[in-house]
């Protein structure tokens, strides 16, 4: 994926060049092109690339019909092609084409989650799903907003560099001392921001914790500014429903400084259990939104002894998406 991706990225000039000469055509042709390459893409990868991504969509969602997964797969190749062409070749222009691409749900959620956090920010939590460089953007039309990224990658640092041409801040994990980073997030929400929070990253170096039921690591940081700073973190995703359109569904605040106690490491995992749960459900009825498909696999902790409890199950269904507006 990440090769793919840098044929596209590593040439500026290039990009620039193709980008002005885009802008020639209309919306509307250029979604039918991104159609076209990702049925050819399809069609190219169907050996290597889409095997382990078929895979990897059994081995966490279970077996299912053979439609049923090439469907899957098709729609997962087609969000990425738009989504890489949102960002390279349409990110200067969402000013003006978001209010016709975003259907925003429960936006009322941030009004509340901004009076309950009492004068502090809040956070914003979500998993890698549809164009979250897009959704970040938008938050940050509304609020000071901060987040925390890769962008050592020699691939992916083009795409975020756009966005932070364009005001959307953010901190990286891979050359931001952890202690500075977190600091940094803490004095943000204190002053009122907001932290734009995507929990499905994966480093060796995270806790442990589990996503579908497998031992995996996954970030703290969310949770340790909710327990820490008594503030809320609205669970939002979103989604692409049909073209450059998507539909950004934010839920309830979660108020977890009262829902859990806040004494140590095993509170913090609990949190984090909660908060995985949330990402798996979301995961579960979008999973062709899911960037992480290709690769997954490499996430999971090599500990055989270990067997899966149902722990994240038993709160998957006790946090309001709105998923059912969403439709």
């Amino acid at each position: 994926m990440y090769e793919w991706i840098s044929k596209l990225t590593l040439n500026e000039r290039r990009l620039l060049r193709i980008e002005r000469v885009l802008r020639v055509f209309p919306i509307w042709m250029m979604s039918a092109a991104c159609s076209m390459l990702a049925i050819a893409l399809y069609q190219v990868f169907q050996k290597g690339f889409l095997k382990r991504v078929e895979h990897n969509l059994i081995d966490l969602l279970g077996e299912m019909p053979k439609s049923s997964l090439k469907a899957i797969s098709k729609h997962y190749v087609q969000n990425v092609v738009y989504t890489l062409y949102e960002i390279l070749f349409l990110s200067a222009r969402l000013k003006n084409l978001h209010a016709n691409h975003f259907d925003v749900q429960g936006e009322e959620h941030l009004e509340d989650a901004q009076r309950q956090a009492k004068g502090k920010g809040f956070i914003v939590y979500a998993p890698h799903v549809g164009n979250f460089f897009n959704y970040y953007w938008y938050l940050t039309q509304k609020f000071d907003c901060l987040t925390v990224a890769s962008a050592g990658s020699p691939e992916l640092k083009p795409l975020y560099m756009k966005f932070a041409a364009m005001g959307c801040n953010g901190l990286d994990y891979d050359s931001v001392p952890p202690l500075e980073l977190y600091r940094t997030l803490k004095k943000h929400v204190q002053n009122g921001g907001v932290i734009f929070i995507l929990g499905d990253f994966w480093r060796p170096t995270f806790p442990l914790s589990r996503l579908f039921g497998r031992l995996t690591r996954t970030p703290e940081g969310a949770a340790m500014l909710a327990l820490e700073l008594d503030v809320p973190v609205v669970p939002f995703y979103g989604y692409r429903v049909k073209g450059f359109k998507h539909r950004l569904v934010y839920g309830s605040p979660m108020l977890l400084h009262k829902q859990f106690e806040r004494s140590g490491r095993s509170e913090r995992a609990e949190v984090n259990l909660h908060l995985n749960a949330f990402m798996e459900r979301v995961i579960r009825e979008q999973p062709s939104a899911w960037f992480y498909w290709f690769n997954v696999h490499e996430r999971w902790e090599n500990v055989p002894s270990i067997t899966a409890d149902n722990t994240s199950n038993d709160v998957i269904g006790s946090i309001d998406l709105t998923a059912e507006a969403a439709g």
